[in-house]
C-alpha cells in the first residue's frame, strides 16, 4: 500500500477543531440554514458564527465552533481561504436545500456520504483518515490508538491526540448510557447508526466492522469512487481494482469493504452508470474504465438515485 498524503514531507496533522464534541443530530442542517440565508451578504462569516450565534443555536461558544467545524469537514459548507465568506456546497444543497432530499438525515445514504467526507478529509481530520486508511488490525484499544498516532506525529500534544481519539470513537461507537449523564451529553452521533465501529467486551476496546454494507447505496459508492479517482489519478482513464480496494482514502478502505464486496459492486457498474464507467477484466487485469470526456463533477447525480428507492433497507 502506498504511504499516501499523511506521510508526505511537510504534512501537518490536525487533531482538533471539534472542541471535543462529536457530530450531533441537527447540527449540519442548522449550520447549512444559517449559511444559506446569509451567503448573499458580503463577509457573512461574522453573521454566521458571531456572538449572536450562541443565542441563535442555543448552545455555548465552544459548541458553536464545533458545529461550524463539522459542517465544513462534512462538506456541507465551505469557507474559501483568504476570505470572510461562508458558502453552501452542492452536497449541502442536495441534502438540506429548498428541495433537499434528506434534511433530517433519515436515509442511510446521507450518513454514508458524511462518513466518506470525514474519513477522507486528510488535511483536517488526521485521526479519521489514518484510522480507516492505515490502521492494520480489526480491533484496537483506545490507548493503543493514541500511542500509534503519537509515534507517527511526536510533536502533537498527547492530551490533544487523546481528546481527538475520544471524539473519533464517540462519533462511530454507541456509548453505554449513564444515569448521571446530562441529557445533552447522552445524545449519540448519527454516524453510530452505520455500525462501522463497535465496542467489544473488554473495556476501552473496539473493533472495525469490515464486510458487506447493505445500506450503502450504489450511488453513494460511485460518488465516493469518483471522488477518490479525481484525487488519486484524475488524468488516467483507468483505475485498478487494487487501488479501489486498498489505497489510502479508497472506497474499500473507508467503507471497510473486503475484495468480494467491492468486486460485486463493480461487476454491475456499467448498467448503473449507463456505460459511463465500465468494468474490465481483460487478460487478468481488473480495472475500471471511463470515457475520455467523463466529467467528475457529475458524481453527485449518481447519489440522487439512492433517494428514489422504495426498497430502502434498515441499517444492520
Amino acid at each position: 500500500m502506498a504511504r499516501g498524503p499523511l506521510y508526505q514531507q511537510g504534512y501537518k496533522p490536525q487533531f482538533s477543531g471539534h472542541e471535543t464534541f462529536p457530530l450531533r443530530y441537527g447540527w449540519l442542517k442548522k449550520c447549512y440554514d444559517r449559511v444559506s440565508e446569509t451567503e448573499q451578504e458580503p463577509n457573512n462569516k461574522a453573521l454566521c458564527w458571531g456572538d449572536d450565534a450562541i443565542a441563535r443555536f442555543g448552545v455555548g461558544k465552544n459548541m458553536v465552533s464545533s458545529m461550524r467545524h463539522w459542517a465544513v469537514v462534512a462538506g456541507i459548507i465551505r469557507e474559501p481561504s483568504g476570505s470572510n465568506q461562508a458558502e453552501t456546497t452542492p452536497l449541502g444543497q442536495m441534502l438540506f436545500g429548498e428541495q433537499g432530499v434528506d434534511p433530517y438525515l433519515e436515509n442511510p445514504t446521507s450518513l454514508w456520504l458524511i462518513h466518506w467526507k470525514l474519513a477522507t478529509e486528510w488535511k483536517r481530520k488526521t485521526t479519521w483518515y489514518w484510522a480507516f486508511s492505515y490502521y492494520p488490525a480489526v480491533t484496537f484499544e483506545r490507548d493503543h490508538l493514541i500511542k500509534r498516532l503519537g509515534r507517527d506525529w511526536p510533536n502533537a500534544a498527547r492530551t490533544t491526540v487523546k481528546n481527538d481519539v475520544a471524539c473519533f470513537i464517540r462519533t462511530y461507537a454507541a456509548q453505554p448510557s449513564s444515569p448521571k449523564a446530562e441529557r445533552d451529553d447522552s445524545l449519540e452521533s448519527p454516524l453510530t447508526e452505520l455500525g462501522l465501529i463497535k465496542p467489544v467486551s473488554k473495556r476501552d476496546e473496539f473493533r472495525f466492522v469490515r464486510g458487506q454494507k447493505t445500506t450503502l447505496g450504489d450511488g453513494a459508492f460511485i460518488y465516493a469512487l469518483l471522488e477518490f479517482w479525481s484525487q488519486f489519478s484524475p488524468k488516467v482513464s483507468t483505475l485498478s481494482f487494487e487501488a479501489i480496494v486498498h489505497e489510502p482514502g479508497s472506497p474499500g478502505r473507508v467503507f471497510l469493504l473486503d475484495e468480494n464486496d467491492v468486486a460485486d459492486r463493480l461487476s454491475h457498474i456499467d448498467s448503473i452508470t449507463n456505460n459511463a464507467l465500465r468494468w474490465s477484466e481483460t487478460a487478468g487485469l481488473k480495472q475500471l474504465v471511463r470515457g475520455s470526456d467523463f466529467d467528475f463533477s457529475s458524481a453527485l447525480e449518481f447519489v440522487r438515485k439512492d433517494y428514489g428507492r422504495s426498497d430502502e433497507r434498515e441499517i444492520a
